[in-house]
Parts: structure tokens; sequence; C-alpha cells
């Protein structure tokens, strides 16, 4: 039986979204190589650690960019406990025909997203008989009741699923069309472009060996997702408390007045 490497799943769009990453850099120099040559064995045993480095050092700061619409981006912004699969981040849409930018706070676990700082929630739950409140809190899922898909909520559980708890096995990166892209630069650092898939790219510093960045396509759709990851270490993210957070189920009017 072949090894099979660990996947990191995320539903996207109502579907299941596999998303393989790798990266490393054997030390060869990158004019011995063409964009597309086959990985190396030592390489695989980068990429088969890559996922577990990310745990180890616990956290990181994170970027997350999708344009999903013309002239119309989703950034979310913010930092990331790979222990725990919690994060923290402010969600910005920012639009080319000129509307204000929309911006919301977002927390998530593996489970649950709280949003706040949204015009007039603050308001609506104080008529609701819950002053004082700031956030809304919900579980996660990639599709609302009506079917349709929840970008947010996609895209918050892709942040956390870039660990894993143990090192893949580096025998099943050989099995799979993983290829060496090139050389490029992350926010200064030197690192190394891997590619996988129908456009999948990994980049991964070249000192290191910590994932940088990773750029995938969603399926049935004409965007990219890009998550940037920076200074990794150690995180602690504190959740809203209940007396600032309000379940979204008790108060279905105002959840659905407000967008949520």
């Amino acid at each position: 039986m072949s090894a099979r490497p660990r996947t990191l799943a995320a539903l996207v769009l109502g579907l299941v979204l596999t998303l393989l990453v790798g990266c490393g850099s054997d030390g060869s120099s990158a004019t011995d190589r063409d964009p597309g040559d086959p990985i190396s064995e030592e390489e695989a045993d980068t990429l088969a650690g890559l996922l577990h480095r990310d745990f180890t050092e616990g956290g990181a700061d994170f970027t997350v960019t999708a344009p999903y619409a013309e002239d119309t981006v989703l950034t979310l912004t913010g930092e990331v406990d790979f222990r725990s699969g919690t994060s923290r981040s402010q969600a910005v849409t920012t639009f080319g025909d000129g509307r204000p930018d929309d911006s919301r706070t977002l927390f998530a676990t593996t489970q649950d997203l709280w949003i706040g700082d949204v015009p007039g929630l603050t308001d609506a739950l104080a008529a609701a008989g819950r002053p004082d409140t700031g956030y809304l809190r919900r579980p996660l899922s990639s599709t609302r009741a009506d079917g349709t898909a929840s970008l947010v909520d996609v895209l918050v559980q892709l942040v956390p699923r870039l660990s894993a708890r143990a090192d893949d096995d580096p025998r099943a990166f050989l099995e799979r069309d993983y290829t060496w892209q090139g050389q490029t630069s992350v926010n200064g650092q030197l690192a190394v472009v891997y590619g996988f898939g129908a456009g999948t790219t990994v980049t991964v510093s070249a000192e290191d060996r910590l994932l940088l960045q990773y750029r995938t396509r969603l399926p049935d759709q004409t965007f990219d997702v890009t998550i940037t990851l920076a200074d990794h270490g150690p995180r602690e993210i504190t959740l809203p408390g209940d007396t600032e957070t309000a379940l979204a189920a008790d108060y279905p009017t105002v959840a659905a007045e407000l967008g949520f």
C-alpha cells in the first residue's frame, strides 16, 4: 500500500478542499534546476515536517487575501495559535466602486466564530435586552441555511489547518507530483517555491524551513486565496467573555438583520 500524506481538509463552498502542502531546499543551486523539476528526497523530508513545524512553533501572524469579485477583496489580518486552533483577526472588505471599506473583528476556534465591531450590533443587542454586548457567536460552517457559501467561515477554518501534531511520511511527497518552482522573497526572507496540482503553490523560508505562504484556487472559483505567515512563535489568544458575547441562535432577528 502506498503512503498517503496528511491532508489539510477545508470545507469550501460546500465542497471538501484538500490542501496538500510542502516545501524545502536541498541546497541545490537554482541555476541547476528548472521550474517543474521533481522534488528531491531531502525536500520530501522537509515537506513531511512542514505542518508539524508550524505546530511546534506555536503560532504566527497571518494575512489572508481573497479577491472574490471584480475590484473586491476580502482580507483577514491577525494571529493564530496553531496548538489550540484559535485565531483573532480583522476582516476588511475593500471595494473598487467607491464604497467605504467594510470591517469586522473576528475570533474563531475550530468550532465557533465570534463577530464584533459591526455597525448597529451593540444597539440592536441592547434593545433586545443585552446591553454592553459587542459580539455574536455562532457555529462555524461552510454553507448557510440557504446553501450559499460563507467565505469568512472558510478562511478562518483554513488558517489553523496549516499545522499538524506529527510529521507526514516523506514517501508520500515523492509519490505525488510535487515540483520545484524557483526562489523568491517573502517579507524580506529568501524562500523556495513548490507547486502541486492545478496552481497550488507553497513558499517556505530557505533559512529555517518555515511556511511563509500558501496559495490555492478554490473549487469552481476564478480567484486564488493567499495565506501569508510571519513572526512564527507562541500565541495566547483570549476569546471574548460571556458578558460581552451573545449567541446568534438566541437572537435570530438581530442576526438576520445584520447578515449573520
